[in-house]
């Protein structure tokens, strides 16, 4: 990383380490109901829900505000948008520019591969060594939380594509994702 120094340079490491965790978590969810997640659509609107966790019910039925997999606290669901990594608008809803990054990271270390997808869409499903990391990160305390919200989020999800969540979030949450393009969704 040119022009950072150390200290840069140590934070950015982290911040990618910490987003590979939460898409490998969600991403080997989703492949225990699924096989695969399916497109970089459905990539960006299930780590909306697994980033945002309060507006998960309002965008899926089946999602239960008291499911305690959510990990729902008095003050997530008062302020839903208060979270640790907000995601940013964008043309085709929520979005994150590290999916490119931290999906080439987790390809590149053998964690996950591509996989045909559905009408031509590349597709992510974890590898051997992916199950096992994702395994051992649900059994950190620190991770154990996400982990679980990943499985709520890839159980009431099932079935639906990319565009069918993107098209429920636009609609359900119209007041939050009427802003700017590149604006951060606070």
């Amino acid at each position: 990383m040119i022009g950072l120094d150390k200290s840069e340079l140590a934070l950015s490491r982290e911040d990618l380490a910490y987003h590979q965790a939460r898409v490998l978590l969600l991403v080997t969810a989703v492949a225990r109901v699924s096989r695969k997640l399916d497109g970089l659509t459905k990539l960006a609107k299930l780590d909306f829900l697994l980033r945002y966790p309060a507006l998960g019910p309002v965008v899926v039925d089946s999602l239960e505000p008291d499911d305690a997999r959510l990990h729902l606290s008095a003050t997530s669901t008062a302020f839903p948008t208060e979270v640790e990594a907000p995601m940013i608008r964008y043309k085709y809803g929520p979005w994150d520019d590290r999916y490119y990054a931290v999906i080439g990271a987790l390809v590149g270390r053998g964690l996950l591969r591509y996989t045909a997808g559905r009408k031509g869409s590349v597709a992510l499903a974890p590898t051997p060594a992916g199950k096992k990391t994702a395994d051992q990160l649900a059994r950190n305390e620190q991770w154990s939380n996400v982990a679980e919200r990943s499985t709520a989020i890839a159980e009431s999800t099932a079935g639906m594509s990319g565009n069918e969540l993107k098209v429920r979030i636009y609609q359900r949450l119209a007041d939050l994702m009427d802003r700017r393009h590149r604006q951060e969704i606070r």
